[in-house]
């Protein structure tokens, strides 16, 4: 409201100005039309829809704009440099502002990198392309306990609470899965309105504080549980376990963001800071997990059901893959979370040394599940700095069915990385609960910006593919994606690391796996 009685009282001021200037003295104009200019401008930036940083800082917000058009890479200079010392690259940012608005990405002159540089991957095209698929395939989730399978498309929201996001946000994400045909994860805030209201498919993820089914001291609620899982909107079912900006820790929100409907969502007391704890209630060894992994299938009415991590020891993953065997169950599906990824606020020694990157994630969770004879029931999904069609393709080739963009998300409904999430002071409106600045993220305007995003980058990876000669995902294989170990040395990735097969662990582990594979308990998470 600040800002509109600032606007309104220079149009007064300006309008005052020019009776005096009529009625007194023309030199009274010198006054006048500034300030009416300014008031109209300000006035106009209020009501349009397109620009969320504009509806929150009238006037003051065209200096950004001013900025991309005077000298658009010194913009993405200061941009780059302020997320934590990891920034997304320039190009990809731009790809996803692109993609989101409709327009084209294209940009002359090839490539601004060093295909020298140590570490520079490439994907490997062939001499005999195929034709892109009409229609982007999807993946089939939903193993043999399962009796109410989901297709997953290629690409989808990643999981993002409402509580750190707005209820716009949370709107425009559910509407642009909606009207795309892909998936939204809830996060682990718990399901609210603006989740269903849209009718978008959704991936109800439950965290270690059980929010949205908790008792009131903080433990797993079954019936609760079961009553909300029973939605037609809720079409998988995972349970975080750790996530890759911070796995071991818990999440935090701000008792500022603690709002009257927060709190009843979440079922938490209002305006105090909420805590998740860094471990479940509900199981505490792998056997435990499996077997309540197959509780929550049973109370959700067969649904699709599984877990996210951040991949960390080998061995424990390992045990996880025994538990399943002995028990005769397993989750339909695995979320990795790269220790790259995340959108919420982490320390920083979590965020930068803890938990493993996507690549080395993929590489355990889907060999230890190919070598236990278990990746035929388990989908993989993976998620961390997952923005662009090569991105995709690239984790496709490491082992996942299907990718979940988080941050690519936030860039396709306005994010400009202001790094004021936490403060619930976030210029675009996305990640805060101050109705004011959040009426400014325009839902309408920001709904389809996140199905164009969506639709073009799963295009995008369809296209790369075929011009690798593939035309299915499964038809990907390690030898299609090279990287340069040094400037004269490149590999594959069949070259650069061990691919197990198919129930290899079972039979005769190879050696770099044995002393893991013979420690691993599902009666204990061995370090």
């Amino acid at each position: 409201m600040t800002r509109m009685a600032i606007v309104l009282l220079t149009l007064a001021a300006g309008a005052a100005a020019a009776v005096v200037a009529a009625g007194v003295s023309p030199w009274w104009c010198w006054a006048a039309v500034p300030l009416l200019l300014l008031g109209l401008l300000g006035a106009a930036d209020l009501l349009q829809r397109r620009h969320s940083v504009l509806r929150n800082y009238p006037v003051l917000g065209h200096a950004r704009f001013l900025l991309e058009r005077i000298r658009p890479e010194l913009q993405q200079y200061f941009i780059e440099r302020n997320y934590d010392g990891r920034p997304f690259d320039r190009d990809v940012r731009t790809i996803v502002y692109e993609r989101a608005k409709g327009t084209d990405a294209e940009q002359p002159y090839g490539t601004e990198r060093d295909v020298y540089e140590t570490g520079y991957e490439f994907l490997v095209p062939s001499m005999a392309p195929r034709p892109v698929p009409d229609t982007p395939p999807k993946v089939r989730i939903g193993g043999p306990d399962c009796t109410r399978p989901y297709d997953m498309a290629l690409l989808n929201v990643s999981a993002m609470s409402f509580g750190s996001l707005s209820a716009n946000a949370v709107l425009a994400l559910n509407g642009g899965a909606a009207a795309g045909g892909f998936a939204h994860d809830t996060g682990e805030g718990g399901l609210s309105e603006y989740h269903l209201r849209p009718g978008g498919d959704l991936v109800w993820e439950i965290g270690t504080g059980y929010f949205g089914c908790r008792t009131p001291d903080g433990d797993f609620d079954p019936a609760e549980f079961a009553d909300k899982a029973a939605h037609e909107n809720v079409k998988c079912v995972s349970l975080k376990l750790s996530q890759g900006a911070k796995p071991g820790i818990g999440g935090v929100l701000p008792g500022a963001k603690v709002n009257a409907e927060i709190a009843r969502v979440r079922d938490v007391p209002e305006g105090q800071t909420v805590m998740s704890p860094p471990y479940h209630k509900v199981f505490s060894t792998p056997r435990e997990l499996v077997r309540f992994i197959a509780r929550m299938r049973e109370l959700s009415g067969g649904k699709p059901t599984g877990f996210k991590l951040c991949v960390g020891s080998r061995r424990q993953f390992l045990a996880v893959c025994k538990a399943m065997l002995e028990e005769g169950t397993a989750p339909d599906f695995i979320v990795v979370d790269g220790g790259e990824g995340g959108t919420g606020a982490a320390p920083l020694e979590f965020a930068d040394h803890v938990g493993a990157p996507l690549t080395e994630g993929l590489l355990t969770v889907h060999n230890a599940l190919v070598g236990t004879g278990l990746r035929d029931r388990v989908r993989i999904g993976a998620s961390g700095k997952i923005a662009t069609g090569t991105d995709l393709v690239k984790r496709l080739v490491q082992g996942a069915d299907y990718g979940n963009a988080a941050r690519a998300m936030m860039f396709a409904v306005g994010c400009i990385q202001a790094q004021r999430c936490h403060t619930n002071t976030c210029p675009t409106g996305i990640t805060t609960q101050d109705p004011w600045r959040a009426r400014a993220l325009d839902v309408r305007d920001k709904t389809p910006r996140v199905r164009r995003f969506q639709e073009a980058t799963v295009a995008s990876a369809l296209q790369i593919m075929a011009s690798m000669g593939v035309t299915d995902p499964a038809e990907l294989r390690p030898h299609m994606l090279r990287r340069r170990i040094d400037p004269h040395t490149e590999r594959s990735y069949d070259e650069l690391y061990e691919w197990l097969e198919p129930g290899q662990l079972l039979v005769e582990p190879p050696a770099a796996w044995a002393v893991d594979w013979k420690t691993a308990d599902p009666d204990r998470f061995t370090v």
